[in-house]
């Protein structure tokens, strides 16, 4: 007979995803233990191997639920009509509120190649590809002639992903800018530059 879930078990799911990916960011992909996650965790490594029965399923699954949250902000905050300009602007302010307290699972995002199924990675590629696209079609709007002569869409669209994805690496909470103060600056910067962009 099939064992049931627990009543608990999404909630308890998502405390050893949060868990595994400080694990993680802290350790590094191969470093890190499952004895070490359900450690950190505060369960047994057998009720952990009920969860998930490898590391790499741990690292997917961290990786699948950070970006199809993303994915789900941006859909639930994306406003088609308005101005093209705000519209980036409220985009890159969700994204950046979507990094908030998430900068584990954001290290596990960027630091994960080479460690997933060939499968995995594509179902992953699939949500980045459908985020990259909703970027990308706000700029084109903002200046059609990025491809006119050359294919400048592409490059100015991963130039704000560079800014917006390098953000734990230096963001203090604490520190002079808010998280709205630093969305303004860089959709300013892309904004002011991407009209120049030939």
């Amino acid at each position: 007979m099939a064992r049931t879930r627990a009543v608990d078990f999404e909630e308890k799911q998502r405390s050893i995803l949060d868990s595994a990916a400080a694990v993680f960011a802290e350790l590094g992909m191969d470093k890190a233990s499952m004895a070490q996650i359900a450690s950190h965790s505060g369960i047994s490594k057998a009720l952990l191997y009920h969860y998930y029965p490898s590391k790499d399923a741990l690292i997917f699954d961290i990786v699948r639920t950070h970006l199809a949250e993303l994915d789900a902000a941006l859909e639930a905050a994306d406003r088609p009509e308005m101005a093209a300009e705000a519209r980036l602007r409220l985009l890159v302010h969700q994204v950046l509120d979507s990094y908030r307290d998430a900068d584990n699972q954001h290290k596990v995002q960027l630091n994960c190649a080479g460690t997933l199924a060939p499968e995995q990675n594509e179902e992953l590629r699939a949500i980045e590809r459908r985020i990259v696209r909703r970027f990308s079609g706000v700029i084109r709007q903002i200046n059609p002639d990025l491809e006119a002569e050359r294919p400048l869409l592409m490059p100015v669209t991963m130039s704000l992903f560079g800014m917006m994805n390098w953000v734990y690496m230096w963001f203090r909470p604490d520190g002079p800018i808010t998280r709205e103060d630093l969305a303004d600056i860089m959709t300013t910067i892309l904004l002011e530059g991407v009209r120049a962009v030939r």
